[in-house]
């Protein structure tokens, strides 16, 4: 089968029924996002920089075999992909990933997070788990849910950033923004910023996310290419909330233009979202081939991703990686 129609799959069920030796260490745990909470996932590579991230479910139709040692296959529709669970360094492999505050005073429909006993990280705490991983890590990159206003989150994440300099390595932040939030990172040295709009169109977003502003994140965005690049920064746009391809297509065309890199998200059903069903296979497809030539005509190439999703390309169809 070929890669992206087996990610694809494997993104519309977003999830796989283990088999074969313990997969002890191969595990990873979310603390912020729709999967947070959950009983965790693990990144699945066919060995060529490709990979793929998929939940833990006993009742998936997708098996995955560990043979041991890290080499597996990848049972779907009948055929078999062999390949290697990788080791996640913290939350997805060669970064440390870390989500600054597990809680938030928001509640967008699709986030179990305000739900959950979540907790601030200590700011030497965030240090020493860096520390714990730095010789297996190209990346550092920061998130982070808003513990009790916009304004003191963004305050505590440079805190964290200024603390992480030193090791040296590109930072990438994804945080709700204010006004002055893409000059302040840039000032600090981050590399790359992703600030999600979420939803294809602000109604939606409305919809979903409660208190928030669409609006305001699209202009957080454009403000950062002036300040970091074309193609170092980056939103997340979820895919099954109840927009239309024709309202993605848009929204992808705005971003691009821009010189943001929009990273397409498929749905997880979690929330007030659980009864939701994922986007199909088939949409996603669909969509990629959309996303790759918008992409491609504004000259973006998310292959030159330093940090975050786009450097990781688990969850999502990237373009240039997963063609």
């Amino acid at each position: 089968m070929e890669w992206k129609r087996l990610k694809a799959r494997v993104l519309e069920t977003g999830s796989v029924r283990l088999s074969g030796e313990p997969v002890d260490g191969y595990v990873s745990r979310s603390a912020a996002g729709p999967s947070a909470g959950s009983s965790g996932s693990l990144f699945f590579s066919p060995g060529d920089g490709r990979r793929l991230r998929a939940g833990i479910n006993g009742d998936s139709p997708i098996e995955l075999v560990h043979r041991g040692d890290g080499a597996a296959d990848l049972i779907i529709d009948g055929e078999t992909v062999a390949g290697r669970l990788e080791p996640a360094a913290l939350h997805c492999p060669c970064q440390a990933y870390i989500t600054v505050s597990g809680t938030c005073i928001f509640h967008c429909r699709y986030c179990p997070v305000p739900a959950l006993p979540g907790r601030r990280k200590g700011v030497d705490e965030i240090v020493r788990m860096v520390e714990s991983v730095a010789d297996r890590i190209d990346a550092i990159s920061i998130t982070s849910g808003v513990a009790s206003s916009i304004e003191e989150e963004e305050a505590y994440v440079l805190e964290v950033v200024s603390a992480l300099r030193p090791f040296g390595l590109p930072i990438g932040v994804s945080i709700y923004p204010g006004p002055d939030t893409p000059a302040r990172l840039h000032a600090l040295g981050v590399a790359e910023v992703k600030f999600n709009i979420e939803t294809a169109t602000p109604e939606l977003f409305r919809e979903m996310c409660p208190g928030l502003s669409w609006e305001g994140i699209r202009e957080s965005l454009s403000a950062s290419v002036a300040l970091f690049g074309r193609g170092r920064v980056y939103s997340n746009v979820i895919v099954g909330l109840g927009e239309t391809d024709g309202d993605l297509e848009r929204v992808m065309e705005d971003l691009a233009a821009d010189g943001v890199i929009p990273v397409l998200r498929p749905l997880t059903p979690a929330a007030s979202l659980a009864g939701m069903p994922r986007p199909s296979a088939e949409r996603l497809l669909s969509l990629f081939e959309v996303q790759e030539k918008i992409l491609r005509r504004a000259g973006l190439d998310p292959r030159q991703a330093l940090t975050m999703c786009a450097a990781c390309t688990g969850c999502d169809l990237t373009p240039g990686r997963d063609g």
